[in-house]
């Protein structure tokens, strides 16, 4: 069974933990009472990213990427938009001994601040630490990976289905955060709005591909699960 570790420090409220009215305060609200407390690390990172405003997906979404990677028996996972490392570490407790996880950042700062936390979960030995363009560095990989995650600038999400097809493999998973993006994927776009422009034409291109088998799920900000076909 992967590792998981579950000690009791509580986190605190952050935008994590908002559905961004996705779903009622009230579901919203007893969807993360009921969780249990993260560990030491895993908690000190909520709360600098409630703290400094860093976009993690938090822990309900998080346990949804443990769930899914146990499932499928996934030992290896491309992380695309990784910030400060907070679902890289729950993807490397979920792949195992044995089982290899890329994070990828354009900040060389995420990324040394991220590398601390890997050492002090006790993962960083699962874990390849990439700096640059997520989508670049996807396409120069040679192997097929059975977890590809994209959480890169959302204007940018259109551009990324034009390589990850060749890089999931078949029964593998394509999975996709923030596609309710607040519910304004649901209304027409604001003009300039680029990033819920990318967010519309990435939905519609997902769902009329070929290549996977898409289903949004209404969590936290939205999170698309596709099992490559």
């Amino acid at each position: 069974m992967p590792d998981i570790i579950t000690e009791a420090k509580p986190s605190v409220r952050g935008d994590w933990k908002s559905s961004r009215g996705i779903t009622t305060d009230r579901v919203d609200d007893y969807l993360y009472s009921v969780l249990p407390p993260r560990d030491a690390v895993v908690a000190e990172m909520e709360a600098e990213a409630s703290a400094h405003d860093v976009p993690i997906v938090g822990p309900a979404v998080a346990r949804l990427f443990h769930l899914l990677a146990t499932m499928i028996q996934a030992k290896t996972v491309f992380e695309m938009g990784s910030a400060i490392g907070y679902s890289t570490i729950w993807w490397a407790r979920a792949v195992g001994e044995g089982g290899q996880v890329h994070y990828t950042d354009g900040s060389p700062k995420n990324a040394e601040k991220a590398r601390r936390y890997f050492e002090r979960a006790g993962v960083a030995s699962r874990i390849t630490v990439h700096t640059g363009d997520a989508i670049e560095i996807l396409s120069e990989q040679k192997e097929q990976f059975d977890v590809v995650f994209n959480d890169i600038d959302k204007q940018d999400y259109p551009r990324v289905l034009k390589v990850v097809g060749r890089r999931v493999r078949k029964g593998g998973l394509f999975i996709t955060d923030n596609t309710l993006w607040s519910g304004k994927a649901a209304a027409p776009a604001a003009p300039g709005d680029k990033a819920t422009l990318g967010i519309q034409e990435f939905n519609r291109l997902l769902y009329t591909s070929g290549d996977f088998y898409p289903v949004v799920l209404p969590l936290r900000d939205g999170v698309t699960i596709a099992l490559k076909a």
